[in-house]
């Protein structure tokens, strides 16, 4: 398929807040935040920034190079790059490993909907009688109809802008919405600042105690920056192949990577000194968002405001990622099958509402369901984090660093010649050799075997 007979982004913007959108999801405003603060805060950021810089943008470039040269979707991709090999499973990883992530990414951005909702009903205000957050989520999210019902709307508004197409859906809505999340999360990083006490928190987040780094923290902190990323899910190829040939790739990885990091710290000055304002731990888990948040709303002036506000944020970056994640599934669908764009958007989103459905129920009528001792729910996010990105990634820079042509490579890179490679040997010797022996130190870790 040529470049002209694709859909694909109109601007270096459009580009940039796409990739933007697909990168900073849930990862960075709900997953971050509670492992920094499970792994020793600064120190944590100081090595999750690092990997994010040296092995995060070689694996993002790895995958806009095969999108953009293949100019199809993951999997099209790789049999385009190497049609005489069966490269092509990679992709297909890849296109799996969306479509799982999918069906628990739209439970808890469905969950944020119902957080939203309820915020507009001034329940996190002071000014109303006290509810017990720990209480309002278990109520909620133990249900079987009301999440279901968000997560089925989560669905169909990321649905909608799929079937719009790349220009009209997913970069306009993009320009959109990767602005208001800026915005966003500037209001509250503003807010949390003027808290007393806030300062221990910037100080938590700032001042490293490098004695809390060990092998463990290092290899959470990689395997944050890989899937912070969106790497080896298939969407960076998918976005890739939507890339025009005069765009400086490399620009854009390393633009994408530095507002990666920059939403994170925003979300982190959001946090922290909040927890500490009214204190409480640092390690609170996954329950910072749903439970910690709402009750620190509770106590703040205001609070009801923000915790709108905050909501919004954190529904805002669910919504971009499962855009990306379902787009992948979609085109797979239309270039594979030949299907309609808007009924290839219904079948996907349909598949993946009926598989989540059981995510969603794990927490309520199916909470005694356990697969290897674990609800639907954390194996789906076990399969998914664990196995399917890593090994993804993995075999993404394996392919590209030892078995694909490395002028092909350089041609990609540099634009057909337009632009300088200073950093070219850099690039290909940590795809080479430092990213897949990282890489597979993550997933080897994930499956604890050392």
């Amino acid at each position: 398929m040529n470049q002209t007979s694709r859909d694909g982004f109109s601007s270096r913007f459009g580009i940039f807040a796409a990739v933007i959108g697909s990168a900073i999801g849930l990862g960075n405003i709900w997953r971050f935040p509670y492992m920094v603060g499970e792994n020793g805060g600064a120190a944590f950021l100081i090595v999750y920034c690092a990997f994010v810089l040296i092995i995060g943008i070689p694996a993002m470039l790895s995958e806009f190079i095969i999108g953009r040269r293949g100019q199809g979707n993951s999997y099209r991709s790789f049999k385009q790059l190497a049609p005489q090999k069966p490269w092509y499973w990679i992709g297909l990883v890849g296109i799996f490993a969306a479509f799982i992530i999918l069906t628990f990414y739209s439970v808890i951005t469905g969950w944020t909907l119902e957080y939203v909702a309820i915020a507009l009903k001034d329940v996190f205000s002071s000014s109303t009688v006290v509810q017990d957050p720990a209480q309002v989520f278990e109520h909620f999210h133990t249900q079987a109809l009301k999440p279901l019902i968000w997560q089925i709307v989560t669905m169909l508004i990321s649905a909608i802008v799929i079937m719009l197409g790349v220009r009209k859906g997913i970069e306009s809505s993009a320009k959109i919405l990767m602005p208001l999340l800026f915005i966003c999360l500037a209001i509250l990083a503003v807010k949390t600042l003027t808290l007393p006490g806030s300062v221990e928190g910037l100080r938590f987040l700032f001042s490293p105690d490098f004695s809390k780094i060990n092998s463990g923290v290092i290899l959470k902190a990689l395997g944050q920056a890989v899937f912070s990323l969106s790497v080896g899910m298939g969407c960076l190829i998918t976005y890739g192949s939507y890339i025009r040939k005069d765009v400086n790739m490399s620009r854009t990885a390393f633009s994408v990577a530095i507002a990666d990091l920059l939403i994170a710290v925003l979300a982190g000055i959001v946090i922290f000194p909040a927890l500490f304002s009214f204190g409480m731990a640092p390690e609170q888990g996954p329950g910072l968002v749903f439970v910690v948040f709402p009750g620190i709303f509770q106590q703040m002036i205001g609070g009801v405001y923000f915790a709108l506000l905050f909501f919004m944020l954190v529904a805002i970056a669910g919504i971009t990622s499962i855009i990306s994640l379902l787009e992948v599934i979609v085109v797979y669908f239309v270039e594979e099958f030949k299907l309609k764009r808007v009924f290839a958007t219904l079948v996907a989103a349909t598949l993946a509402c009926g598989l989540g459905a059981f995510s969603t129920l794990s927490f309520g009528p199916l909470k005694h369901v356990k697969i290897f001792n674990q609800s639907i729910f954390d194996n789906s996010d076990f399969l998914a984090s664990n196995i399917l990105l890593p090994l993804g990634a993995f075999f993404v820079v394996v392919f590209l660093g030892w078995f694909y042509d490395i002028n092909q490579i350089k041609d990609e890179l540099g634009n057909q010649g337009t632009l300088k490679m200073r950093l070219f040997p850099v690039f290909m010797f940590i795809i080479r050799y430092v990213a897949p022996i990282a890489i597979l130190l993550v997933f080897l870790k994930g499956l604890n075997i050392f």
